[in-house]
């Protein structure tokens, strides 16, 4: 199948504008296809951003049944656009996909429809230092009806939008809540989907936290409510002595993110011991206390790399590093973000060029 592209008139295509937010604002174009189970995927099309219309009766309205993805594209110094790993996500949607019972889309389409949205698009990748242009790939159950059961028609859409730092703050350090009450996932459920409801769930101490004066909740498992899994939208990582970086292991109800995937592989190559563990926040906490963890930071592809200045734990904060930005993140956000915009040299041949 090809993918039919209508595009505005270039008299009437917009740029990126020189002020933006992290995804409030979307680039001209957007890509399209439909599934229905007699035909499999068809209409596939690029053509300018607009709404979508569905029927109240919808199922995603109704049981969730819907998943999505996130990546970049990357202005280089000398004009060049990049992109960091796309396959792996385009592997992981159709994870997602499977686990929620979804029609798998055909990979080589998708990256070709992620290219060619940007080659259409690419006046909006800015080119101010640390921005991107975020895509955002979705997919949707669309069959109009209210028992709960599988959809039989979908709608996979991307959209783009120019992206600055994700927190305010750039790479300054985050206070983090350790949840002590509420659960994000489970062992054996989509905690390792990338589908809306596993951050719904989260909202609700999500935004409590951010009353108390913190950015981000620290989830923990939900059988012993014990063991480390992931920080708000990222994993976690703790560096110990300043050379070995430790991290949960992917346990079924953690997002193994790209970017976490990106770090493990990089960071020996610079000299760092990696390791993925079970986590028991006890003693997590206790190794901050006596100084054995000397860094936290969580890693995603929005943030990139975050650094932690504080633990808040059953009212009890427990500081990293002085609250400030650790030489191991600093130098793992360099050489990761070097790649991605093609001033460090790519020995993973990670980065894919958008043809123009």
């Amino acid at each position: 199948m090809s993918i039919t592209i209508q595009p505005l008139d270039v008299n009437q295509r917009r740029s990126c504008p020189e002020n933006f937010a992290f995804g409030t604002t979307f680039s001209d174009h957007m890509f399209t296809q439909e599934y229905d189970q007699a035909s499999g995927w068809n209409n596939a099309l690029i053509s300018p951003y607009h709404s979508l219309s569905l029927d109240p009766s919808a199922a995603v309205f109704h049981y969730s049944q819907e998943i999505f993805e996130g990546l970049k594209a990357y202005r280089s110094p000398t004009d060049v656009i990049n992109l960091f790993r796309p396959e792996e996500n385009i592997k992981r949607f159709n994870r997602s996909a499977s686990r929620m019972v979804m029609p798998q889309v055909d990979e080589a389409l998708h990256l070709d429809a992620i290219k060619s949205l940007i080659a259409l698009d690419h006046q909006w990748v800015p080119s101010q230092n640390g921005s991107s242009l975020y895509i955002r790939p979705t997919m949707i159950a669309t069959s109009p009806k209210l028992g709960l059961g599988a959809s039989s028609n979908y709608q996979h859409f991307i959209i783009c939008g120019p992206a600055g730092a994700y927190f305010e703050g750039g790479l300054e350090p985050i206070a983090v809540h350790v949840a002590d009450k509420y659960r994000r996932a489970v062992v054996g459920g989509v905690g390792e989907a990338k589908t809306g409801g596993n951050y719904a769930a989260s909202l609700y101490a999500s935004e409590d936290v951010v009353k108390k004066g913190y950015s981000q909740v620290l989830w923990l498992d939900a059988v012993e409510g014990r063991y480390v899994e992931e920080v708000g939208a990222m994993n976690i990582c703790f560096v110990y002595e300043g050379k070995r970086i430790v991290t949960p292991s992917l346990s079924g109800s953690i997002l193994p993110g790209v970017t976490r995937d990106s770090l493990l592989k990089l960071a020996p190559t610079l000299g760092y011991e990696v390791a993925e563990e079970r986590l028991d926040i006890e003693l997590i906490l206790a190794d901050i206390a006596s100084g054995k963890i000397t860094e936290v930071f969580g890693c995603g592809t929005a943030a990139v790399i975050s650094p932690v200045g504080v633990l808040c734990f059953k009212d009890k904060d427990y500081v990293v590093n002085n609250q400030k930005t650790g030489a191991v993140s600093k130098h793992l956000y360099d050489v990761l973000t070097g790649i991605q915009y093609g001033t460090h040299e790519d020995t993973f041949n990670w980065v894919q060029p958008v043809e123009i």
